[in-house]
């Protein structure tokens, strides 16, 4: 294929898509595309090495998506296929959400009972090297895809950690069946940890609560609701365990661009806890779903949200299919909480701070958030101001996040029996 028939090719395709071709005016559109054609074509002719050219447009259609923020991307064939296959909540892998930052692929949380978990991966870590390969060059698909291989095998990951020298880790690849809640009960106290928001979560949530009910003989006192170290998921499942605790009003809304295509969605009659009091954990793991789930709660006054802040991802993807060609995943909205909060780069402020305390201080924690990414989008700006009351917060510390949440329920359970007296 010369040099003529790559432009003409792409010139082309925008033939069909008047849309776009009319929205240069000038013809600045056409001549954009004519520099891409010179510039992939003289790639193929005069790179030192061989080229692909499949894996050349890829590659290039990513750098376009992800100048424009970092949840954009391309998605081929395969990863779009993986992509569907770890919504259902089983997948290969090592088990982490990860995204692209400065070149390299950093953590943003390790998933609960996973290969990375137990070996010790952090949200914020930096993975430099695969194998002893850096990472340096590679878009994050294929990083992605090289995490990834034959169940059972090895793969040594160079890790860079704040305070620490980089160390390697040696993780087993394993089948990743996430069980996307799991509950028990502490004394007279419902704890729920949810991991992911993915097609299950929703019908695991009323499972565990309805067998906490009967551990407890229907006399639970409080429940917590654990979304630290959570990344996020399903946009409609986090909005089904939103409604699952609230009986009316908002939960969240959407807006698209020039507000078109904004929805709105509200809760529905009943709840599956009777009102009991709740306390929500969230810390700078708790991503995207989690923070509508924490927001929606907090703005209600149904919860108290205790912990460090959150992530601050307040964007919506859609994916795209595109027929013979896998996917784009394309963020198109922006969310907001019950009060009109835009948590895109600030996140959610827990009513209650409590840092997670360990016994050995390595320096401070490296704390990933929407902010820090690369082309992170800013806040909404004409985002009206909350005006809802929010909960009194107070600064408090813990050695254990879980058990101060633990003892705020059981000190409300205790005043509203003597109040009740």
């Amino acid at each position: 294929m010369n040099n003529f028939l790559i432009k003409i090719t792409i010139l082309t395709l925008f033939v069909f898509y008047p849309s776009i071709s009319s929205a240069s005016g000038n013809g600045e559109t056409f001549r954009q595309l004519e520099l891409f054609g010179d510039i992939f074509e003289k790639v193929r002719k005069f790179y030192v090495e061989d080229t692909n050219d499949k894996k050349l447009i890829e590659s290039a259609i990513n750098g376009m998506l992800q100048s424009l923020d970092p949840h954009s991307s391309y998605l081929n064939e395969d990863s779009y296929s993986d992509m569907k296959v770890q919504t259902r909540g089983e997948f290969g892998g090592l088990g982490i959400e990860v995204t692209m930052e400065q070149g390299f692929v950093r953590v943003v949380s390790p998933i609960d009972n996973t290969p990375a978990a137990r070996a010790g991966l952090e949200t914020g870590d930096f993975i430099t090297h695969l194998d002893g390969k850096p990472v340096l060059g590679i878009n994050l698909a294929e990083a992605v895809d090289k995490m990834r291989g034959r169940v059972g095998s090895d793969i040594k990951l160079t890790i860079r950690r704040e305070g620490k020298d980089p160390f390697d880790v040696v993780i087993t690849r394993a089948i990743i069946q996430i069980q996307s809640v799991r509950g028990r009960a502490e004394d007279k106290i419902g704890y729920l940890r949810i991991t992911s928001f993915n097609d299950k979560t929703y019908s695991g949530l009323s499972r565990e609560i309805n067998k906490l009910k009967k551990e407890l003989d229907d006399n639970m006192h409080g429940l917590v609701l654990d979304l630290r170290r959570n990344p996020g998921g399903l946009l409609h499942q986090a909005i089904k365990v939103s409604d699952a605790f609230l009986e009316r009003g908002e939960i969240v809304s959407t807006r698209g661009r020039n507000n078109k295509g904004s929805k709105r969605f509200n809760a529905r009659s009943g709840d599956l806890i009777n009102g009991l009091p709740m306390v929500v954990l969230i810390n700078g793991g708790s991503a995207s779903a989690s923070e509508i789930v924490a927001g929606a709660l907090q703005d209600h006054r149904r919860a108290v949200i205790m912990g460090t802040q959150s992530f601050g991802k307040g964007s919506v993807q859609t994916i795209m299919p595109i027929s013979g060609h896998g996917a784009m995943r394309l963020t198109t909205a922006s969310y907001f909480t019950p009060s009109g909060r835009s948590i895109q780069k600030t996140g959610i402020t827990p009513d209650i701070e409590v840092q997670q305390v360990k016994v050995e201080t390595t320096g401070k924690k490296i704390r990933l958030r929407e902010k820090d990414l690369r082309n992170a989008r800013d806040g909404e700006k004409l985002a009206p101001k909350p005006s809802n009351p929010q909960i009194n917060k107070a600064t408090k510390t813990s050695d254990y996040q879980l058990n101060r949440a633990i003892d705020l329920l059981k000190g409300i359970s205790l005043y509203s029996i003597s109040t009740t007296k």
